[in-house]
């Protein structure tokens, strides 16, 4: 019943997104295409590939206060790399805005599986949709090989009166396939020229091309700018005649779009100055031809190892100049890092029934930030400090004006520019599913997984092996034990939250009196009693509070309360982290003898039994545990608790 009602509801989609994006197709004449098309949106018509790629960025997100252009094109693909994605739509509105930056090629830099091809995967898909939509209808010569605006037929001497009659410039020259069809066949009247909708396609090679790179000694720069079709000159009886030319170049393919370089600092230096002219100019030389104008986005990504080699080249300081490059580093963010897992993980069909207990892929993630950090020469504690400030959480101790330096890496421009890809990650997380009979991972089978690959790998030295093995060890001992220890504290207490909120208010209670110096009443004898001096510091001990430090750490507590009070809002477990820290390990303290029964008891009866299987199934029911990954961590936390 529940997958019939699923594939209703996608056919609903279906339906839907057919209405959404039912495209009007559109041909006639360029007198036609004047009078019936140009009228409507004349601005939209003259828009340059720049322009077009702005508009479509626009089209799928929105600004948000910040002015920051938040696009839903990149919402479920990419991760952690906001700031990337920023300058990559800083570029675009930069560069539609006619500015220089438009002449510029865009240079994706990153480590490998940092997300480069992704978001270049993202934004030509993204043109496809908006071709479809009546925002992004684009037009071109019916037949023409670059697909070019039908604006060009207007002759230079009327370009004047076009600006004035539609408010935009016409930019750009006829090609010379289309100039000798105007000559021969339509005896130079361009209002018969036939004029199309045209949309954008990668597979049908029209507005979107991809180059890359294979032998540099063979490659040939026909590959982009085509060559003499032999059949045809016979035909036509001249090599300079454009009928006689292959336009399958990937620059005519991107003519209007966005033309993806992959690897681009592998070609040839000719390959680059063609493509930086082309950035540059708008045009491209072919032997026998005028120059062909062409409109497009050039966007370009490589590696670090192959741009440091550029770097070394002083020849190419011309080129690097007429490049504007956005490093694409890995996040630093553990929990964008495990968001990146899921998404490859439910990518592949056969791990979607592998459970996963809640805590692998935070762990994992954990482990590829800490080997991103600069290595430096700090405690374990502050890399585990730096990870959790990456991620967003609050550090005692650590200024907000020092957090934030941190997470703008001031210290350490380089981080995240290498260390463990999500691909060596993913490689030993597949590893562990695959030998995992019961269908259920814990965080222990992935980090011993890990230390597997790690130990296998012949392309990682010995000295870097030591050192991702001994951040193996600082994830297990600084994230995962915390977080493990937090869920079996929890899943102990029948009603925890009750529990702890009890615990708040008697907290409270306690130190309001002992500030103000009165008798607090037993609740149980109803007599009076000085404050529970004993109680107060069980509790604060937990996270460390000194006894000089008490003072002031209570006062704080009662003002926060008080300010909650004044708010119209109750003082509840949200409103002071470092006290709820401190109450959920003390109430832990009162029922650690439920733990150590797993240990101790080699045949429990009955009434152990039943404590340890409550605490299991609430690990099942409310913190994302299986019964084997519930096991596992029962034991786990029990050894932690006896080398305590």
């Amino acid at each position: 019943m529940e997958q019939t009602q699923s594939q209703e509801a996608f056919r609903d989609q279906l339906r839907a997104f057919t209405q959404q994006h039912r495209a009007g197709h559109w041909r006639g004449s360029f007198a036609e295409f004047v009078e019936q098309v140009l009228p409507r949106a004349p601005v939209q018509l003259a828009r340059s590939s720049h322009q077009y790629i702005w508009d479509m960025l626009r089209w799928s997100g929105k600004e948000g206060d910040d002015g920051k252009l938040r696009c839903s094109l990149f919402a479920d693909e990419l991760f952690g790399i906001d700031d990337a994605l920023a300058r990559v739509a800083d570029y675009f509105k930069a560069a539609a805005a006619g500015s220089e930056v438009g002449r510029r090629l865009l240079l994706l830099l990153g480590p490998p599986s940092g997300g480069k091809s992704t978001l270049v995967i993202r934004l030509k898909r993204g043109l496809e949709e908006y071709s479809y939509t009546d925002a992004g209808a684009l037009y071109g010569i019916a037949g023409c090989p670059v697909r070019e605006s039908p604006l060009h037929l207007v002759p230079h001497t009327l370009r004047a009166g076009f600006r004035d009659s539609y408010g935009v410039d016409v930019v750009g020259e006829l090609c010379p396939y289309c100039r000798m069809r105007l000559e021969h066949e339509l005896g130079g009247d361009f209002l018969r020229m036939p004029v199309e909708r045209i949309f954008i396609s990668e597979a049908g090679r029209s507005a979107i091309g991809t180059y890359a790179p294979h032998d540099p000694n063979t490659a040939d720069v026909a590959d982009l700018v085509g060559s003499v079709d032999l059949s045809r000159v016979a035909e036509y009886g001249d090599e300079g005649d454009p009928r006689a030319w292959s336009w399958s170049g990937t620059v005519y393919a991107a003519s209007r779009g966005l033309l993806e370089m992959i690897e681009i600092l592998k070609v040839k230096r000719e390959f680059l100055y063609l493509l930086l002219t082309l950035t540059q100019e708008k045009n491209v030389k072919v032997a026998r031809f005028p120059l062909i104008y062409l409109d497009e986005t050039i966007l370009a990504h490589t590696n670090l190892a192959e741009f440091r080699k550029f770097l070394q080249e002083s020849e190419n300081e011309g080129l690097l100049d007429r490049m504007v490059i956005v490093q694409v580093p890995y996040t630093l963010s553990y929990r964008e890092e495990a968001r990146i897992y899921r998404k490859l993980i439910l990518s592949a069909p056969a791990f979607r029934d592998v459970h996963l207990d809640p805590h692998v892929l935070h762990a994992a993630a954990v482990f590829a930030v800490l080997s991103r950090l600069h290595e430096g020469e700090e405690r374990d504690t502050d890399l585990a400090r730096r990870v959790r400030i990456h991620a967003g959480e609050d550090v005692d101790g650590m200024h907000h004006n020092e957090a934030l330096r941190v997470r703008n890496k001031e210290r350490s421009p380089d981080e995240g520019l290498s260390g463990v890809s999500p691909r060596f990650v993913i490689n030993g997380l597949s590893h562990a599913i695959i030998q995992s009979a019961g269908k259920s991972i814990s965080t222990m089978d992935l980090l011993l997984a890990l230390k597997d690959a790690i130990d296998s790998d012949a392309r990682i030295e010995s000295s870097r092996k030591r050192r991702w093995i001994d951040y193996l060890v600082l994830t297990r001992k600084e994230f995962y034990n915390r977080w493990v220890k937090e869920d079996v504290h929890k899943a102990l207490f029948v009603s925890f939250e009750q529990e702890v909120s009890d615990l708040l208010d008697k907290y409270l209670d306690e130190v309001e009196a002992m500030l103000d110096n009165r008798q607090v009443k037993d609740p149980i004898t109803s007599e009076e009693r000085r404050p529970d001096e004993r109680f107060l510091r069980a509790v604060e001990e937990k996270i460390h509070i000194s006894d000089s430090g008490k003072q002031s750490f209570r006062q704080e507590v009662v003002r926060k309360a008080m300010s909650a009070y004044k708010r119209g809002e109750r003082f509840g477990l949200g409103s002071h982290a470092q006290l709820r820290d401190a109450l959920q390990q003390y109430l832990f303290e009162q029922r650690r003898d439920v733990l150590r029964l797993v240990s101790s008891s080699k045949r429990p009866d009955d009434e152990v039994r039943a404590k340890i299987s409550a605490v299991e199934q609430r690990l099942v029911d409310e913190y994302g545990y299986d019964g084997h990954c519930a096991r596992e961590a029962l034991s786990y936390v029990t050894t932690l608790l006896a080398q305590e």
